[in-house]
């Protein structure tokens, strides 16, 4: 098979490039989004970046879930940031200092070694595990991957499931808008709007020093986001009913995050067959979210799934991409799932017609800008999410057709962090992980084999050195006990 470096083959020329930003990326024991602009390891680009990874080095994707994991909560929850102590607190903001983790945390049970922040990120991560188990078994079960796993990604999905039921209804709410992965959506500017922002002068984004400001959220959202936070942390990062005990400010079920949440159950249950424990108890949760998710979240009107405010008890009416993520989910009656196509391809998202990617955000919406982050621009990762949700409802050939534009539009923009989702003109950070991880991933998966793609090779081909002697952050209490004997633990730090 001819090599990548000789091909001009477009998709070995994605490829190529895409192998070239993960190696760029990867710091020695996890990736960063971006260099410049993410410089810590945050929770969903992990996942996304190990589902690409599994195609390079089943050993580097394990790695990336692991190193993650290092940092989880005593509570279950995975933070959504785990910071590196090498990295400036001037280079991100919010930075360790502002988290106070270790201490602010410590009765929900944060990590005493490693600083991180106290919110989570959508649940990806027992997927992505499944996902790379699937790619390697053999290099899994060496290392005894899924074993030294389930524990941790049950416990993380239990948190979701138990202690922030914040509606007391079965669904997992969001306690700030960067929960949800899809930080300044306009679903959000409801509830929102209710929180008075942090003074200006109280905080200093480090996020415009990297990007063009039209590009980013606004100071008065970036003020609110800031005062969720710390209230948040000033209160132990507890949480409670909404109305009760634990006051939270801003409380959403979100049908993408909870889409997430029943795609895990399903993954788990698959985990657990391999490794000797019993599926049936995430196959009962996976259906009694999903009928949550239908009583509670669809809108046979709307033809959309919609976000609920749980502390204003009612729908949040805006048509955001969150919606259409539950084509992720199996089962769903067959009314339901026509009618997500019809709105996937209809005028507010343009599948298959006006939008070369589906936006973030209704394409004919009040709030819809194709510029600024989350309100509007496609991004890949969403996409992914889509592609793999059309395929699962028997839409192929819609989803073939998306997998390629999204192939396209990922090497043709430089692996952008996201793009206009008429044009595909790129926006944000360019050498984007996730966007080059599901790059390869969409290549690799492909059916028809691209022409040219090399297969996968050993991790020292793939990306740079071989991989360290010791991980940086080094391991939390207990975690290098959970193994059995024939399996070789993790480095601790010295």
């Amino acid at each position: 098979m001819e090599r990548a470096e000789t091909s001009d083959s477009p998709s070995v020329t994605a490829y190529t490039g895409a192998r070239r930003v993960l190696a760029a990326n990867w710091t020695g024991s996890s990736t960063v989004p971006s260099r410049a602009l993410y410089p810590h390891q945050w929770s969903w680009d992990s996942g996304f970046v190990a589902i690409g990874l599994r195609h390079l080095s089943a050993e580097y994707a394990q790695r990336e879930l692991e190193t993650l994991l290092h940092a989880q909560w005593e509570d279950g929850r995975v933070p959504h940031i785990v910071f590196n102590p090498a990295v400036p607190l001037t280079a991100y903001f919010p930075s360790p200092d502002f988290w106070r983790s270790s201490s602010s945390g410590k009765r929900a049970g944060a990590p005493a070694r490693v600083e991180t922040s106290g919110i989570v990120q959508p649940p990806i991560h027992a997927l992505a595990a499944w996902l790379v188990h699937q790619a390697d078994p053999a290099a899994c079960a060496r290392r005894g991957f899924l074993e030294r796993l389930y524990p941790r990604l049950v416990a993380w999905q239990r948190y979701l499931t138990g202690s922030r039921d914040l509606g007391g209804h079965g669904l997992a709410a969001i306690v700030h808008p960067w929960e949800s992965g899809m930080d300044n959506s306009p679903c959000w500017d409801a509830p929102l709007s209710r929180v008075e922002p942090a003074a200006a002068g109280s905080f200093r984004r480090a996020d415009l020093d990297h990007g063009v400001p039209a590009d980013r959220p606004t100071d008065l959202d970036y003020g609110r986001y800031v005062r969720l936070a710390a209230d948040y942390r000033d209160q132990g990062y507890l949480d409670g009913p909404a109305g009760r005990g634990v006051p939270h400010r801003f409380a959403v079920e979100d049908p993408g995050f909870n889409a997430l949440l029943i795609a895990s159950e399903h993954a788990l249950a698959g985990i657990a067959r391999r490794v000797g424990a019993d599926p049936a108890d995430h196959l009962v949760r996976a259906q009694e979210l999903t009928t949550a998710l239908l009583k509670r979240l669809w809108h046979e009107e709307d033809g959309l799934f919609l976000c609920y405010d749980v502390l204003r008890r009612e729908p949040i009416r805006e048509r955001g991409a969150t919606g259409l993520l539950p084509l992720l989910v199996p089962g769903l009656p067959a009314h339901v799932v026509r009618a997500l196509l019809r709105t996937a391809a209809g005028p507010s998202f343009g599948l298959g017609g006006e939008a070369l990617l589906v936006p973030s955000y209704d394409l004919t919406g009040r709030a819809f800008d194709p510029a600024r982050y989350w309100r509007g621009p496609a991004w890949f990762n969403v996409n992914w999410l889509l592609e793999r949700g059309l395929r699962c409802q028997g839409a192929t050939q819609a989803a073939d057709a998306l997998r390629t534009a999204a192939v396209h539009a990922a090497a043709a923009s430089g692996f952008a962090e996201y793009v206009d989702p008429r044009t595909g003109r790129g926006r944000g950070a360019r050498d984007f992980s996730w966007t080059a991880a599901l790059t390869i991933d969409l290549l690799a998966s492909d059916p028809a084999g691209p022409a040219g793609l090399p297969a996968p090779r050993s991790a020292r081909n793939e990306l740079p050195d071989e991989l360290p002697e010791e991980l940086p952050r080094g391991l939390p209490r207990g975690w290098e006990n959970e193994k059995s004997d024939q399996h070789a633990p993790l480095p601790a730090r010295p």
